[in-house]
């Protein structure tokens, strides 16, 4: 990595880099044109300096911010000569204004058929970009049993913290009146619970992004809003399932521990993904410096199944497998007469299709010696025998379980995503919301995403053709 590189992109590179993404201008071409038999003043600049502003918001932190910056003759220069280059677009000699985005935004840009439209364009054009910069590339290597890590996508969810202090219902007394008048607050904001055991107050965003190995290697693919609180795990799968048709590369979708076991068997045996994260466990371990036995962290175990194997002495035992952690494994009776779990080697995971278009996962396990170091192959799926037993296999089982060499390789993906969640939030002035209520949210998250993605466009296009093939 260069010098320059290590110093991060100036905030006007972020303006010609975005102004050289073709998603800028297919997105403008989702906002309507005016109807010129209604009357009225004809718009003073193109739909697509109101996309441009509104990603710009991400580079500068705030709209008023914009304003100034681009009212600087050298940065109002770059940009008039940009929209000529690239998208063919003439504006004035006069920088737009706050208003003329705003207008934009609330008129256009947050109307519910305009938003899906928008919403849309992005995913298509992340997922053709992703593709270009050789990221989810179905022809790069990896397999089912030793996936390729630029071939999963991964995400989290992230809640934002409104712009007003106030919740809804909240007033305040007016001095002058004696009156109590109510104060602005974020509607569609709740209280929502986090991995660290906390609530945050906010508007909750999924997150599902790719990444290779270089630097500025990141596509945001898609941000979808979870208007019900619990409802993080649900929004992600389903974002997944929009994601599979425009990504036949994928193999797999690495995530935390909101997501269950109904989740997983959606992910695997309807979209024919591989579902990689950690068991939720059964018991979480104390704080405490000096902890006993039974305030320690507790795995979630359980029986999976029981296999008939044949000896080398040619007799048969019945072995009962459990799942502990996510990984299989058998118990070993220990001296003080308690059991201990030994899990075995995961040797292959392949995937068959079904005619029905859904998909059965199987992994192949490598027996300890003196159970004669037999190959067993277990069903990952769950299907109507699991459900008659009241077993969640998919809860208890993984496909690569903590400890395996490929999780350990893979899952620092889940660091990555906790990392984009923390670039939005510099992003953000004074690390809350730029605008009131989800749909203008919304439009704020795919100006940002527009503009993570337009770095790794032209940061792959920079790079030397020697560095892209090593």
């Amino acid at each position: 990595m260069t010098a320059e590189r290590a110093r991060g992109a100036s905030s006007l590179c972020r303006v010609e880099v975005i102004l050289a993404n073709p998603e800028l201008y297919a997105l403008a071409a989702a906002i309507p044109d005016t109807d010129p038999t209604a009357g009225g003043r004809p718009r003073d600049y193109p739909p697509v300096m109101g996309v441009l502003f509104e990603t710009l918001i991400s580079v500068y932190g705030s709209a008023r911010q914009v304003e100034a910056e681009i009212s600087h003759p050298a940065v109002w220069r770059t940009i008039r000569e940009g929209l000529q280059a690239h998208g063919n677009v003439r504006v004035g000699p006069k920088p737009m204004r706050r208003h003329h985005y705003l207008h934009y935004r609330n008129t256009y840009m947050t109307d519910p058929v305009v938003l899906a439209r928008l919403d849309q364009i992005h995913r298509d054009f992340a997922a053709a970009q992703a593709l270009e910069v050789g990221v989810l590339d179905p022809h790069s290597q990896g397999s089912w049993t030793h996936p390729n890590r630029a071939r999963l996508i991964y995400g989290d969810g992230k809640v934002i913290t409104p712009l007003f202090k106030a919740r809804p219902g909240d007033t305040k007394l007016d001095k002058t009146t004696g009156q109590l008048r109510p104060v602005r607050a974020e509607h569609d904001a709740d209280l929502h619970f986090e991995g660290t055991g906390e609530f945050a107050w906010g508007t909750k965003w999924v997150i599902m992004a790719a990444r290779g190995t270089q630097t500025r290697h990141r596509i945001i693919l898609d941000v979808l809003p979870v208007p019900d609180k619990g409802g993080e795990a649900a929004v992600a799968v389903d974002s997944v399932a929009r994601l599979v048709p425009l990504l036949p590369g994928a193999q797999g979708v690495v995530y935390d521990t909101a997501l269950r076991g109904v989740h997983h068997q959606r992910i695997m045996r309807d979209l024919g993904l591989l579902s990689i994260n950690r068991v939720a466990l059964a018991k979480a371990g104390s704080n405490k410096p000096r902890r006993s036995k039974a305030e320690q962290r507790q795995e979630k175990s359980t029986l999976i199944e029981t296999t008939t194997i044949t000896l080398p002495d040619s007799t048969e035992r019945i072995v009962p497998l459990y799942g502990r952690g996510g990984a299989l494994g058998i118990g070993r009776m220990t001296d003080d007469g308690t059991i201990e779990f030994e899990p075995l080697r995961r040797i292959r995971t392949h995937r068959r299709a079904d005619n029905a278009g859904t998909f059965r996962w199987y992994n192949d396990y490598e027996l300890p010696d003196d159970l004669g170091g037999a190959v067993i192959t277990i069903r990952l799926h769950g299907n109507n025998e699991d459900t008659a037993r009241k077993l969640n296999r998919t809860e208890n089982l993984r496909p690569i379980p903590p400890g395996d060499p490929d999780f350990d390789r893979i899952f620092p993906l889940r660091a990555d995503a906790e990392s984009i969640n923390r670039g939005l939030e510099d992003t953000l002035y004074l690390r809350r919301a730029h605008s009131v209520g989800r749909a203008r949210q919304h439009v704020n998250l795919i100006g940002w995403a527009l503009m993570v993605n337009s770095l790794t466009r032209a940061e792959h296009r920079a790079r030397p053709h020697d560095a892209l093939a090593a």
